[in-house]
């Protein structure tokens, strides 16, 4: 792959998409620079390969596309459009990375079906008031949060894993967060 060189015709320019303008204007972000020499080159370079497809932009306007490219550079940056089938990271109430229910151990899966039904639980403390001493779940008023044991197998006690849950009914699952090393760190489960 040869890299583009600056046309030799002064009267030759490269011509950035009009759709790419204003959010190329609005980016204040280190890419910026970047995804614009982008925006500039990679039509250049569709051009030199000779061999070009042309159809239309979803807004109607004609479009050059070469063969030999991978992609297209889109208008938006992928991190800025809204998508149907992607789901946040982290929980934004409260900043802690999801964790999805098949992610967790069996036996917290299963624990969160007996929490759904009411129990029964195996260890007495399973459903006591959760004091969230260590400020890392979202500050809500004493006795919203309720920690359950996530069995550990091969341990003689309880083991460090435990589920948190928050709100009420009891049976509620809707707000819950999982630990494997007795609150030290948090995941919420993706409900």
């Amino acid at each position: 792959m040869t890299l583009p060189t600056m046309p030799q015709d002064p009267s030759a320019s490269f011509h950035l998409p009009q759709a790419a303008l204003p959010t190329l204007r609005r980016m204040t972000s280190p890419l910026r620079m970047p995804l614009l020499l982008l925006a500039v080159f990679l039509p250049s370079c569709s051009a030199q390969s000779g061999q070009t497809q042309t159809g239309q932009t979803q807004t109607g306007q004609p479009r050059t596309q070469s063969s030999a490219s991978v992609s297209s550079i889109p208008a938006t940056p992928p991190a800025s459009r809204p998508s149907a089938s992607r789901r946040p990271a982290r929980d934004p109430l409260s900043g802690l990375a999801f964790v999805n229910v098949a992610q967790l151990p069996p036996e917290g899966q299963q624990l969160l079906t007996l929490i759904a039904r009411g129990g029964p639980f195996r260890y007495s403390k399973d459903g006591v008031t959760f004091g969230n001493r260590e400020g890392i779940l979202p500050q809500q008023a004493r006795g919203y949060y309720r920690e359950y044991t996530v069995r550990t197998p091969g341990e003689s006690d309880r083991g460090a894993r435990r589920v948190v849950c928050g709100g009420q009914p009891v049976t509620n699952t809707a707000e819950c967060y999982y630990t494997a090393d007795h609150y030290a760190s948090f995941r919420r489960i993706r409900p």
